[in-house]
């Protein structure tokens, strides 16, 4: 259902958009927030009205979780001009920006941090645009939108995670404050197969590479792949009581229900690549990776195993996803959040980028002198990781 009409904000040419805020993704039709999810400059399938519903409609992010939708849209004449996806959050789970100690400071000065704003995918740390617009002019009136919303609300700040450089650059041109981390991507090299592709590591990687499947391999342990519609109900099934034994293990119930992975089975099947181990005919293990065909990128998600083998994490979400990626030609593979290991796999260090709003003056001046300090760090870091890159020098690649 919507909230209704709340606000008229300009895009600075004096035309007139209508904003509206719904409190549910249903609330914007699903034809209209894909097709402007298209117009952006690399998207993503996590973007897609499918997959944000059902995060919601599986109770996986909603008002019970702690995620209080508001999709914050903008209309001329009955048209989606932009939307994005906003929360209240109640907490700061799930988000993989890290905020907690900007949380405690405000609980140690006797104010609420919570509730807060958060533009993002829920769970789902891959960068890309949030902001979806028509143009520049949209997208700057959506932040606007955002500051407005957020002051009106009296919410503690705003936060929009993983941004597209056309994102960033509209949340720094309204005097939001800029964040980085660092994530961990594989870049094709049009290598024709695995062994070429090993080739082109330093020879101390490929060693260690080889090794580690040669123990998954002598273990007895086989993998098969199903893409989209071929990933059968009972394969998901067993998948998701992988996953959730992953979360278990760790003492903390999974994100993700079996209601959210069946409604991807339902509606986004073809973004979807199973990869399941097995021993002795039995599978054991399994991990997902989201895939989109029409861009050529795969992203690395989720994973878990019944029984424990050496090097089996490596080879189910690095080496199987890579060959494959290898195999299909597809241009990047997208590791996730966090994890240096990774670059000993050829996935190499990406700079991504948040944006930061802060409504007390006091608070906003100290996380901003704390953000300089950390870019630095970030600047370093990847100064550092730079020259441990694992790939031959000799190859140019």
């Amino acid at each position: 259902m919507a909230n209704g009409l709340l606000a008229t904000a300009s895009d600075g040419a004096s035309n007139d958009y209508v904003t509206r805020v719904f409190d549910a993704p249903d609330g914007v039709p699903a034809d209209a927030w894909n097709a402007l999810q298209a117009r952006q400059t690399d998207p993503s399938p996590f973007m897609r009205h499918e997959y944000l519903a059902a995060m919601h409609h599986s109770g996986s992010a909603c008002g019970r979780t702690g995620w209080r939708p508001r999709y914050l849209t903008l209309w001329r004449d009955g048209d989606l001009q932009a939307a994005c996806p906003l929360f209240h959050k109640a907490h700061s789970y799930g988000e993989y920006v890290f905020d907690w100690a900007w949380a405690n400071a405000y609980r140690q000065h006797g104010l609420d941090y919570y509730p807060k704003g958060l533009v993002a995918v829920p769970f789902t740390p891959v960068p890309g645009p949030r902001l979806l617009a028509r143009d520049a002019h949209a997208r700057a009136a959506l932040v606007r939108a955002l500051l407005s919303h957020a002051t009106s609300e009296q919410l503690s700040s705003m936060h929009l995670l993983f941004l597209s450089d056309a994102d960033a650059q509209a949340c720094a041109d309204a005097g939001l404050m800029l964040r980085h981390t660092v994530q961990f991507h594989w870049t094709s090299a049009g290598h024709r197969d695995f062994e070429e592709f090993l080739a082109s590591l330093q020879q101390e990687k490929r060693k260690k590479i080889r090794q580690e499947r040669r123990k998954v391999g002598e273990a007895g342990v086989q993998f098969r792949h199903a893409r989209g519609k071929a990933i059968t109900a009972a394969d998901w099934d067993f998948f998701y009581r992988c996953y959730e034994r992953t979360y278990l293990e760790h003492g903390n119930p999974p994100y993700l229900n079996r209601d959210f992975f069946a409604r991807m089975a339902d509606t986004m099947p073809e973004h979807w690549l199973l990869f399941i181990a097995e021993r002795d005919g039995r599978p054991m293990a399994a991990s997902l990776i989201g895939i989109d065909g029409d861009q050529g990128v795969a992203y690395g998600r989720y994973w878990g195993a019944l029984e424990r083998v050496d090097c089996l994490h490596f080879e189910a979400c690095y080496y199987q996803p890579l060959s494959w990626c290898i195999e299909q030609g597809f241009r990047r593979f997208e590791g996730g959040a966090q994890g240096e290991h990774k670059m000993a796999r050829a996935l190499m260090p990406v700079r991504t980028t948040s944006a930061h709003w802060l409504a007390h003056p006091a608070f906003a001046e100290a996380v901003g002198r704390f953000l300089e300090h950390e870019d630095q760090e970030i600047l370093g870091y990847l100064e550092h990781l730079s020259s441990r890159s694992p790939l031959r020098q000799d190859t140019g690649r």
